[in-house]
């Protein structure tokens, strides 16, 4: 059976290659210039000091820094009533699990926080074999505060990523919604930095990025969610 897809000689696809190999290099640049106005977003005192269950006991957001000038917290979607992790969210988890070493050596701590209980979190941890440090925020409303929801908001379901319509679309629970936050700690003061959501987390998801080169793509996604990796 001949394929459908257009088919051409080696010169046709050296010059097509070459081609997008400019508009790659252009996205490489402005990524490294977005990256540079990440860093100079202007920065929000914290001044809730929030309490999260760890395996060491209670700490503040302050504590979770475990001594480095940052932290970056997975915002995992876990609710206390859920009898397992967003899919979704596991399927991020496993990228960065691996990561978390390189961060700290980097001076970043990476946790990823949830409001279901702590034992919870702990079983499905060991059921996917992460080692990721993983807290509770049961009580608080840190997952909330940091989705940036204002209360009208949470009501109407219109705040997350920034007020973009997607979200009503999604019909996401309101409750629990996925994203990730950057934190700064300088003389005792913790300070928030960044957040994104949706698909600004993509680039996290190393699968996404190797499929986006492979020769059919990532297809539809909604179409195509992974599945928890003892799933399939």
């Amino acid at each position: 059976m001949v394929t459908k897809h257009k088919v051409g000689t080696r010169e046709e696809w050296l010059a097509a290659r070459v081609e997008l190999l400019e508009g790659e290099k252009e996205l490489t640049r402005r990524s490294d210039e977005l990256a540079r106005e990440r860093q100079e977003l202007p920065w929000v005192p914290v001044e809730e000091p929030y309490s999260f269950q760890t395996g060491d006991g209670p700490k503040t957001l302050a504590e979770l820094f475990g001594g480095r000038s940052q932290l970056l917290v997975f915002h995992l979607m876990y609710g206390p009533d859920d009898e397992a992790a967003c899919p979704g969210c596991s399927f991020m988890a496993d990228h960065v699990d691996g990561a978390v070493s390189h961060l700290n050596n980097r001076d970043v701590t990476f946790v990823a926080a949830s409001r279901a209980p702590l034992e919870k979190l702990d079983a499905y941890k060991r059921r996917m074999g992460w080692s990721l440090p993983w807290v509770s925020s049961h009580g608080t409303d840190f997952n909330l505060d940091f989705s940036l929801f204002t209360e009208e908001q949470r009501r109407t379901g219109m705040g997350y990523n920034f007020g973009s319509p997607r979200r009503a679309e999604l019909n996401l629970k309101e409750e629990e919604l996925h994203g990730l936050s950057a934190f700064a700690l300088e003389d005792g003061v913790v300070y928030h930095t960044y957040s994104c959501y949706d698909r600004g987390t993509d680039v996290l998801h190393g699968t996404w990025q190797l499929l986006d080169r492979a020769p059919k793509g990532r297809g539809t996604v909604f179409e195509n969610w992974p599945l928890r990796h003892d799933e399939y």
